[in-house]
């Protein structure tokens, strides 16, 4: 797709970047609600889609139901309700042509710098196009839908002996294009989403396949289709019918995650009494679906139809829980002294997180850090002035909590419109007692954690991750809470030298 033309002394109210699901979203709402705006979305890729148009592995596909991951102002129509990437992609391409928003978007663009200047109220954005040509974008705004990890590569720790292996080796973010794995030993290393995902589609075609986990994942099984919708669909409109799925969906994943956090013996019991039904008499559940950590302690993945038992049953993959000694010329080896053969290794072992696309920050000339930030009402960074984050759940539907940030955002703008503010920013004046800004203890979160903002233990500077809280508390409540700060640029600019002493002061003391 063509970039749109660009000025190189261009003002615009509003900068979005990133042309994925939240990036696109973003841009709808600012279309329908505040159409005296100018705005762009800046998007690195040659298209739009983000997640479901960048990864190409087989079987690629939500880990949650369309009816709440879609958006409610387009409702999901097709039968099931597990979107393949291919369905999300149509689903998405058909907003962008419905609602011209191609007009807004420009590809192959990339901002590697933003830098605030209080005297001005106003961003200056650095724009980096594919050729290396550079440019500035001057705006009031950012809306940052850059998601949460690095597109560049992905997490691959390091394998003794990889090497030596003959056969191939592939990460899931760099999936070959028209790769054949027809007739090969393939094994995947990982028990993640990416792996449950992965191992059906590639047994279906090849020799074997072995699913090596270092540890065991909850996974429970959901049919790809509802009941309760073909019977609303015969007879009901899509609008009402899709009310009834989101509120249904949205209902069964909050109840769920309840009863996880406060009945975790009892949820751990049921998924995997579950389990052990959809697998033959004789499988070892508990060596290979019984995780030594509470369920949403790390996320639980879904597979629809049961079909990574069913391949199980069917003796086209199995499952191997153990621990990697080496690579070897033909395989794996094991550290309890086993070997695995193998053609193919293909390394699912999860994603490099990376924050605001992997842009500098500057707050009045002084750098900003992510991990010296708090986080606020999970879009807002502590003492950083018209910037905002889409960042959705991690425990529901992402877009759940992006719809409600769309809403505020746009509440946000009328606000400074209406009382004639140039600039807001949430402020923290003292580091307070916080924690991890993804309650999450999955291995790329807790390796990105000493790079990430921070989350306090109480709202607005804790992300409730929880939806009908969320709703409340965002989109019901008045947004001057006396955290933010209108047009006060005195304690901003104390706040961030006061920030940049500090970093200088431990830089000198590691040296």
């Amino acid at each position: 797709m063509q970039s749109t033309k660009t000025d190189p002394s261009e003002h615009l109210d509003v900068l979005i970047i990133g042309a994925g699901i939240s990036g696109l979203g973003m841009c709808y709402t600012l279309k329908k609600q505040r159409q005296n705006d100018t705005f762009a979305v800046i998007e690195s890729r040659d298209n739009f889609g983000g997640t479901w148009d960048f990864f190409k592995y087989p079987g690629l596909r939500s880990d949650s139901d369309m009816y709440t991951f879609a958006y409610s102002f387009k409702p999901w129509t097709e039968r099931e309700y597990i979107g393949s990437a291919e369905r999300i992609n149509n689903y998405l391409s058909e907003l962008v042509e419905d609602e011209k928003l191609i007009e807004y978007i420009r590809f192959q663009q990339r901002v590697i710098k933003v830098s605030w200047r209080s005297e001005e109220n106003k961003w200056t954005c650095t724009v980096r196009k594919s050729d290396g040509t550079e440019y500035k974008i001057y705006c009031k705004f950012i809306v940052s839908c850059t998601g949460y990890y690095n597109y560049e590569s992905g997490y691959l720790p390091k394998f003794e002996g990889a090497d030596n292996f003959k056969g191939d080796i592939i990460h899931p973010q760099k999936w070959p294009e028209n790769y054949s794995y027809k007739d090969k030993r393939i094994v995947v290393i990982g028990s993640g989403a990416t792996a449950v995902t992965l191992v059906p589609k590639l047994a279906a075609e090849s020799s074997h396949v072995v699913m090596l986990q270092r540890s065991p994942t909850y996974i429970y099984n959901r049919p790809s289709s509802d009941g309760l919708y073909r019977f609303l669909s015969s007879f009901m409109s899509a609008k009402f019918t899709n009310k009834i799925m989101r509120t249904k969906y949205v209902l069964m994943q909050q109840i769920t995650y309840f009863l996880s956090k406060r009945f975790p013996n009892f949820m751990a019991k049921i998924i995997r009494k579950e389990t052990a039904i959809a697998l033959n008499d004789g499988f070892d559940v508990d060596t290979h679906f019984k995780p030594n950590y509470k369920p949403w302690d790390q996320r639980v993945c879904m597979v629809p139809d049961g079909d990574l038992f069913n391949c199980l049953n069917g003796g086209s993959a199995s499952i191997v829980t153990a621990h990697i000694a080496s690579f070897t010329e033909n395989g794996v080896k094991l550290k309890n002294g086993e070997h695995i053969d193998a053609d193919v290794i293909v390394t699912a072992t999860g994603l490099d997180v990376q924050l605001w696309g992997g842009m500098m920050v500057e707050v009045d000339g002084h750098n900003v850090t992510p991990n010296s930030l708090t986080n606020y009402k999970g879009m807002m960074f502590s003492n950083i002035p018209n910037f905002l984050m889409i960042f959705g759940y991690t425990n529901s539907s992402w877009t759940l909590k992006a719809e409600l940030s769309y809403q505020y955002i746009c509440r946000l703008l009328n606000l400074l419109d209406e009382k004639q503010y140039s600039s807001v920013y949430p402020y923290l004046e003292e580091e307070q007692e916080s924690e991890g800004i993804v309650d999450l203890n999955s291995g790329y979160v807790l390796r990105a954690a000493p790079r990430l903002p921070k989350q306090g233990l109480h709202f607005p500077w804790r992300n409730k991750d929880f939806y009908l809280k969320d709703l409340l508390a965002i989109k019901y409540r008045d947004i001057e809470d006396g955290v933010l700060r209108f047009d006060d640029t005195e304690h901003l600019a104390k706040f961030h030298e006061k920030a940049a002493e500090k970093r200088r002061n431990a830089d000198e003391a590691n040296c």
